[in-house]
C-alpha cells in the first residue's frame, strides 16, 4: 500500500512557550513556537539581541558539528537545534518562527518529547500553500571511513540507522521507522540523548555539557557497563532511537519534507552535514514535487515537478490558513 501524505503545508495554531536550559551552556533559555505564513519555513529568531537577528534552519547555516547542530548568521548563532526540529518536522509543521533569548535550545528532558506535547499544545493548522518535497530520484551515499549515509528512492519518509559500540550498555542496535506523526511520537520522540560518564570532565574542561544532568542524559559508566538513572531506560534500544531522532531533526535543514528512504551506519552530527552537501551536490538524483489532492497517494501520477527547483531558501506569498490538520500525539 502507497504511504499517505498531506499535500498541503502546515504550521500551529496558536504560540506556545516553554522554559529550561541548554545543555552545553547550562544557561536558562526561554523559548516561544509561533506560528508563520506559509513558505516560511523554520525560522530562529535571536530575542535577546537588540537586532533580533533571525537565522533559517537552513544546511548552509550549519556552523559547527560538535556533538551537537549549530547554525548562525553572521555572529549569531543557535545550537543543540536537532530535538526541536525532529519534534517539527516529525509533527508535520513546516512553518514557524522559533523565538528564543540564547543562543542554545532548551534541552528539556534530552528528548523530542516535551516539544511534540508543545505542538499538541499548541495545534495544527493547515495553510493554502503546498508542500515542495524533495523526491530521491537516483539512490546518494556519502562515506567517511567506518561511517555512511545512503538515502534511496522511496514512496514515504523512512529513516534506519544502526549504531556500534564496544560496550555491553549498548552494543550494536538497529532500528527503521516510517517517519509519521504517529509512529514519530509513539516510537521515536521520548527517546532521550546519551553520554558516558568517563567524558564528563574533558566536556567540562572544554565548556561543554555544563547543564547534563540525569534529568536530560542517559549517563553510561563506561568501566562498569552499566547506567546510573535510576529509572533505566524508555525503550530497551533507546540508544538507537536517538539516533534516528537526531537524523530527522539534521535533515529537516535540507528544508523540505524529504520522499526517500535514509540508510545510516554510525553517523553522527558531522557525517548529517556533510551527507546533506552531498544531496545539495547532486541535482541529478532528486527532484521538487507537489501533490493537488489532499491526502493523495505517492504511488499516483499527481505529483508534479517544480520547474527550475534548487536547495535555495524558497518564499512565496503566503495562503490563507485553513483549520484542521493531522494529529500530534504526545
Amino acid at each position: 500500500m502507497a504511504h499517505r501524505i498531506e499535500p498541503y503545508q502546515y504550521t500551529i495554531q496558536r504560540p506556545v512557550s516553554c522554559c529550561g536550559v541548554g545543555l552545553h551552556t547550562g544557561r536558562t533559555v526561554n523559548l516561544t513556537i509561533n506560528p508563520a505564513p506559509a513558505n516560511t519555513g523554520i525560522l530562529f529568531l535571536r530575542s535577546d539581541i537588540e537586532s533580533r537577528p533571525v537565522i533559517p534552519a537552513r544546511v548552509e547555516r550549519v556552523v559547527d558539528t560538535t556533538l551537537a547542530t549549530t547554525i548562525g548568521e553572521g555572529l549569531h548563532t543557535v545550537s543543540t537545534t536537532e530535538h526541536l526540529l525532529a519534534a517539527l518536522r516529525g509533527c508535520g509543521v513546516d512553518n514557524a518562527v522559533i523565538d528564543l533569548d540564547s543562543h542554545e535550545a532548551p534541552i528539556m528532558d534530552g528528548s523530542a518529547g516535551p516539544f511534540v506535547r508543545l505542538l499538541k499544545t499548541a495545534g495544527l493548522r493547515q495553510q493554502h500553500s503546498l508542500r515542495k518535497m524533495l523526491r530521491i530520484t537516483r539512490p546518494i551515499t556519502f562515506a567517511a571511513g567506518d561511517k555512511s549515509m545512503r538515502i534511496e528512492p522511496y514512496d514515504g519518509y523512512k529513516v534506519s540507522a544502526r549504531i556500534q559500540f564496544d560496550n555491553a550498555v549498548i552494543s550494536e542496535q538497529r532500528y527503521s521507522v516510517e517517519v509519521t506523526p504517529e509512529r514519530f511520537s509513539r516510537e521515536i520522540a521520548r527517546a532521550r540523548t546519551f553520554g558516558f560518564v568517563e567524558q564528563v570532565e574533558q566536556l567540562w574542561q572544554n565548556g561543554l555539557a555544563l547543564g547534563g544532568t540525569l534529568d536530560n542524559v542517559i549517563a553510561i559508566h563506561w568501566n562498569r557497563h552499566s547506567i546510573l538513572n535510576e529509572d533505566g531506560l524508555r525503550f530497551d534500544d533507546e540508544f538507537i532511537r536517538h539516533k534516528v531522532l537526531d537524523i530527522i531533526g539534521d535533515l529537516a535543514l535540507l528544508g523540505s519534507p524529504v520522499l526517500g528512504h535514509v540508510i545510516a551506519d554510525r553517523s553522527g552530527h558531522e557525517l548529517h552535514r556533510a551527507f546533506m552537501q552531498t544531496i545539495i551536490d547532486s541535482p541529478q538524483s532528486w527532484e521538487y514535487v507537489t501533490f493537488k489532492q489532499r491526502g493523495a497517494s505517492l504511488a499516483r501520477p499527481e505529483a508534479q515537478p517544480v520547474q527550475g527547483a534548487t536547495l535555495a531558501p524558497f518564499f512565496a506569498p503566503a495562503g490563507e490558513a485553513m483549520a484542521g490538520g493531522p494529529a500530534c500525539a504526545a
